[in-house]
């Protein structure tokens, strides 16, 4: 028999910040929410019937919530053994899921996992909306507008674990290469500006000496919808930062502006990247009940240096200006997730990859007595869609010209540490009293109180 490939990426990030949709028939993977990309990396900006079109496949695609789906829950539950069994359903019949599992029922945070003992079971629990698309394609809670969990994200962190402890944690950059630097910094050594005279025109031969930047990953697979998520989210930062496209947050300007007439190093640029940020995992006494929580990302800032073969050492030192930057943006990460839903699928990624490690790390599916081979991969159950991830992007980059010289903001990244976070949990005895038990109708999913 063969294998149906479950297309819980038919909604799937594509590499520059927006949505990316395929399978179920959805056609070219190069029309993307906003963004229009090609296989060797060019990017150019989607026309607005471009968007109305790729909205609309989305559309079609999938089924409008209904019954509970169709109404907000503070608590819903998820039953992993129920999830597998489905998954299991779907290899025999040799169906798509629908759309319900692929977005996990609505969820829109995991904020607790229960192991059921009874059961054999391990239950997720948190917060869940109905979905609607945007008209740019992304599908989010039509409460908060947030995006919504995804089934495919969840397989890959599971799949993830092990590869991610060896690596030192989930890791994406997007950088520019030894040689790009070296013939920028030659360009640079034989600019001489006039006084009043704009550098602006420069620019266009900055970027080509620059060259294309690489795309680097590590934890996770290359080919899933995981890894195009966290390259998006890079990429967009970048462009916030860089003043390439307009921040949709009041209180969040570029970098560029910032730092516009200020004293610019002309030995050392700024990098910024987002990182876990959560609170100390808690549980109960018996370890039945944990709970996550925390904003859940944050930008943080460094200074690197590099020497005349264009490679790169961090300096351990940061840029006052550039950490102003990187705390605006964590400041605004809740409303700029809304704005560009790509940060919030950044957010969904890290939290299950901290739920993945917290159930691996803790033996939680030891002490329920629940198999995970369907989610861990080791049957043949699930067969995730693979997409082409680009090794280099054409150069993302701006240039700032200050009193001390000029300044080049093009490095960035993300750097997910999940075992950190899961590895040392305090005691909160007031988590005995959640309570999830299993609904009546055998469900995979319900509504907890």
């Amino acid at each position: 028999m063969r294998l149906p490939t479950l297309m819980v990426a038919a909604l799937c990030l594509a590499m520059t910040m927006s949505s990316a949709y395929a399978g179920i028939g959805l056609g070219t993977q190069r029309s993307v929410g906003g963004v229009m990309i090609a296989p060797d990396g060019s990017v150019r900006a989607a026309t607005a019937e471009e968007q109305k079109e790729m909205a609309q496949v989305v559309r079609n695609a999938m089924e409008a919530p209904t019954g509970e789906l169709a109404q907000a829950a503070d608590r819903r539950v998820i039953s992993l053994n129920g999830l597998q069994a489905k998954l299991k359903e779907a290899h025999e019949s040799g169906q798509h899921l629908d759309t319900e599992t692929m977005f996990l029922a609505g969820m829109q945070r995991i904020e607790y996992v229960i192991v059921d003992q009874e059961n054999n079971d391990i239950l997720l629990a948190g917060p869940a909306e109905p979905w609607m698309v945007r008209p740019d394609g992304h599908v989010v809670g039509t409460e908060t507008g947030g995006s919504v969990l995804r089934l495919d994200d969840l397989v890959t962190a599971f799949r993830s674990v092990e590869t991610a402890r060896n690596n030192g944690g989930i890791l994406c950059s997007i950088e520019p290469t030894p040689e790009g630097r070296v013939r920028l910094q030659n360009f640079l050594k034989n600019v001489k500006l006039r006084p009043g005279q704009n550098p602006a025109y420069l620019e266009a031969g900055m970027r080509q000496a620059f060259g294309p930047q690489q795309i680097l990953l590590g934890g996770v697979a290359t080919d899933s919808r995981f890894a195009r998520t966290l390259v998006a989210a890079d990429f967009e930062m970048k462009r916030i930062a860089m003043g390439l496209t307009q921040s949709p947050v009041a209180g969040l300007p570029s970098y560029l502006e910032l730092a516009k007439n200020q004293v610019q190093s002309s030995v050392s640029t700024p990098r910024w990247w987002m990182a876990s940020d959560y609170e100390p995992v808690a549980r109960d006494e018996e370890g039945r009940v944990w709970k996550i929580s925390g904003q859940g990302v944050k930008t943080l800032t460094e200074d690197d240096t590099f020497d005349k073969q264009g490679n790169v050492r961090a300096t351990g030192r940061k840029n006052a200006l550039a950490s102003k930057w990187a705390d605006m943006m964590t400041e605004q990460f809740e409303e700029l997730s809304r704005e560009r839903p790509v940060f919030r699928d950044l957010r969904n990624a890290m939290d299950l990859a901290v739920i993945a490690t917290l159930i691996t790390q803790q033996q939680l599916d030891h002490k329920s007595g629940i198999d995970l081979s369907v989610l861990r991969g080791n049957d043949s159950h699930v067969e995730l869609a693979s997409y082409e991830m680009p090794k280099t992007l054409e150069p993302q980059c701006s240039f700032v010209k200050g009193r001390a010289g000029w300044t080049v903001t093009a490095s960035g990244g993300v750097n997910v540490n999940a075992f950190a976070v899961s590895e040392n949990p305090v005691t909160d005895e007031t988590l005995g009293s959640i309570a999830a038990a299993s609904d009546a109708s055998s469900r995979w999913w319900w509504d907890g109180k």
